[in-house]
């Protein structure tokens, strides 16, 4: 790949991925002048992408209430020349888009994993993509066309185990822009604490259709989402992943509370009638476990029901 970095200041961004996550991490990039094309699907009449190419990604933030102009495209090809991709597909669609991607990447081109799970990085690299993975705390979501809510969070963790001189550009490029991204020296430990949290809450917010504070708030599904977390911590340790089980639903709960009304992205996309991610989200720790002996019927429960509901 010849030297490490980024070619240019600032770099060329492109965002693969015109979603909450996308429009957000790639409107925050734009908004400390960085360069940033978001790119939606090809032939897609996406009206959130249509209003950015309009008037920009407007911000609706905890701390950023802004607009800002991002470019626009529905071509996989105006990935060419980008110093960076950051690809924000949802993880039912990896394969097909990094497939499409791959022609146009350059020798130097970085791109960086902001999906939830923990396989997709090895799944982008069968379809002839090489990413880093990252590990995303963000609570946001589409508001109306145009508008991104930002309710929560919005951190990046990168591995010190992949190319030093590629993270390090990565990590500076988003903490200039405002994004806290912390190189982890235990990048598995978070990956995994992230998979639990999800799996805690995604689906219970998705089949009551409720926020994740009043999940949280009823004793009984919350303890529903805490025996949900000591079945995918067993499936993480057997796995040879330390994580804490305390320390988990900590966190989990901690989130629960600071994004308050929030419902989680698989409520979000039974509502609007899109596939979810709820494969890559409680169907791992499903399939792990059965492979790992590792019993998990919380996780078996909870994606047959969202599996159902996408029928």
């Amino acid at each position: 790949m010849g030297e490490k970095g980024f070619s240019r200041t600032p770099p060329t961004v492109a965002v693969v991925g015109a979603g909450a996550v996308g429009s957000f991490f790639g409107a925050m990039l734009a908004r400390a002048g960085t360069p940033v094309t978001l790119i939606g699907r090809k032939g897609s009449s996406s009206p959130h992408l249509g209003a950015v190419a309009q008037r920009g990604v407007t911000i609706d933030g905890v701390d950023v209430q802004e607009r800002v102009k991002v470019a626009v495209s529905r071509t996989a090809g105006d990935v060419a020349g980008a110093d960076l991709v950051l690809f924000a597909v949802k993880t039912p669609d990896t394969e097909t888009a990094a497939r499409s991607l791959a022609p146009h990447l350059g020798p130097r081109t970085i791109v960086v994993s902001l999906q939830n799970g923990i396989e997709n990085v090895e799944r982008m690299a069968t379809a002839g993509v090489r990413a880093l993975p990252a590990v995303v705390f963000v609570a946001a979501e589409i508001e109306r066309p145009g508008t991104v809510r930002h309710r929560g969070r919005g951190d990046l963790i990168l591995s010190s185990e992949d190319d030093r001189r590629e993270v390090e550009a990565v990590a500076r490029l988003f903490e200039e822009a405002g994004v806290p991204c912390p190189i982890s020296e235990d990048f598995a430990r978070a990956q995994w604490t992230k998979l639990i949290i999800n799996a805690m809450a995604n689906a219970i917010s998705a089949l009551a259709g409720v926020p994740y504070r009043a999940l949280a708030e009823y004793e009984p599904t919350w303890n529903l989402a805490v025996t949900a977390a000591h079945e995918g911590v067993a499936v993480a340790r057997r796995r040879g992943v330390d994580v804490d089980v305390a320390e988990v639903i900590e966190t989990a709960r901690a989130i629960a509370f600071s994004v308050g009304d929030a419902t989680s992205s698989t409520e979000q996309d039974l509502a609007r009638g899109r596939p979810t991610e709820i494969q890559a989200l409680n169907g791992v720790l499903s399939r792990l476990g059965a492979e790992l002996g590792v019993a998990t019927p919380t996780h078996d429960a909870l994606t047959a029901l969202v599996g159902l509901r996408e029928q």
